[in-house]
């Protein structure tokens, strides 16, 4: 039997790269078919090690990417790259997933890139982020890269995604500010500084190590290092990519709790998303949202008691 005539899973964990793509359409989508996948490939799942890269708007994450795509490969490493886009409130479709990304990379079977749109979803992460990485786990990918958009106090959902979150900073965009947010200081792994050759990236260093200094680490406890690149010239990518070695030797006793903290969330994502779907399709009458919507945008009703009332609803003690 040839590859392309085995079920997709099965095709999936070959590495075929029209199986990944068909398996990651199926999950963006949210076909029914998406949930057969990743029951078919759970079980041997949990082998990729996750990167997570989020920062503002031009710090240049996605060229760090391809440059650090470009260092594991050299490792001996194989890479699956999700790069999260905002979504297009037109189209649904991501903003920048048109673009040439990583363009370095398409004549390597080694190296598996998407971009996906976040289709609104708080955090900067698309909701099918979690599913994807699972694909490009069974299918043998090493190292997962997940490439976010934006960064700030409610988008932290990275740190509940990957293995290592790598907060990339720019300096000479107001990214002083941002480095002081003690969301940002809570989340990083690993900071960069990237585009150091521009004016004010040691400031940008003195001001987040400054940060740094206010925190008490314990004894043994990881602190963050700072890593300057520039990303266009390859500059530093070799150091980021020994932070990350260091930091995944340092934190191996504590990936097992990772892991399951990332399930936990992951299964109350669903749960969430599926209760809500049951809530509109099977416990309201077409309309009925929207009519409880405008009862609180009119300010006859609460919103704490709506949703008593709809949770009465939906458990049958209405």
């Amino acid at each position: 039997m040839t590859v392309a005539a085995l079920p997709l899973a099965d095709r999936v964990r070959a590495g075929d790269m029209r199986a990944i793509a068909r398996a990651i359409s199926l999950i963006e989508d949210e076909s029914p078919a998406a949930a057969g996948l990743i029951h078919d490939i759970f079980g041997e799942t949990g082998q990729s090690y996750l990167i997570g890269i989020t920062g503002p708007p031009g710090a240049g994450k996605s060229t760090l990417v391809d440059k650090l795509a470009i260092e594991t490969r050299r490792a001996g490493e194989t890479v699956g790259i999700v790069a999260v886009d905002p979504t297009s409130p037109f189209t649904g479709g991501a903003i920048l997933g048109d673009r040439l990304r990583m363009h370095t990379h398409a004549a390597d079977s080694g190296v598996f890139i998407r971009s996906m749109a976040t289709r609104g979803q708080l955090g900067g992460l698309a909701r099918a982020t979690s599913d994807v990485a699972l694909v490009f786990d069974a299918a043998g990918k090493s190292l997962v890269i997940i490439e976010t958009v934006g960064v700030g106090q409610d988008e932290v959902d990275i740190v509940r995604t990957a293995d290592v979150s790598i907060v990339v900073l720019v300096p000479g965009t107001g990214d002083d500010v941002q480095a002081l947010k003690a969301g940002i200081m809570e989340i990083a792994d690993i900071f960069v500084v990237n585009k150091a050759d521009r004016d004010g990236a040691d400031r940008m260093v003195t001001s987040v190590e400054s940060n740094l200094a206010l925190q008490a680490f314990a004894e043994g406890e990881w602190r963050p290092p700072i890593i300057k690149t520039e990303a266009t010239t390859g500059k530093g990518i070799a150091e980021l990519w020994q932070a990350i070695g260091a930091f995944r030797a340092h934190s191996e006793g504590q990936r097992a709790r990772r892991i399951r903290s990332r399930n936990a969330f992951r299964l109350r994502e669903l749960l969430t998303h599926r209760f809500l779907e049951y809530v509109e399709r099977e416990v309201l009458a077409p309309g009925e949202f929207e009519q409880v919507v405008e009862r609180i945008a009119e300010r006859e009703l609460d919103p704490y008691s709506a949703a008593a009332e709809i949770m009465a609803k939906a458990t049958g003690r209405g």
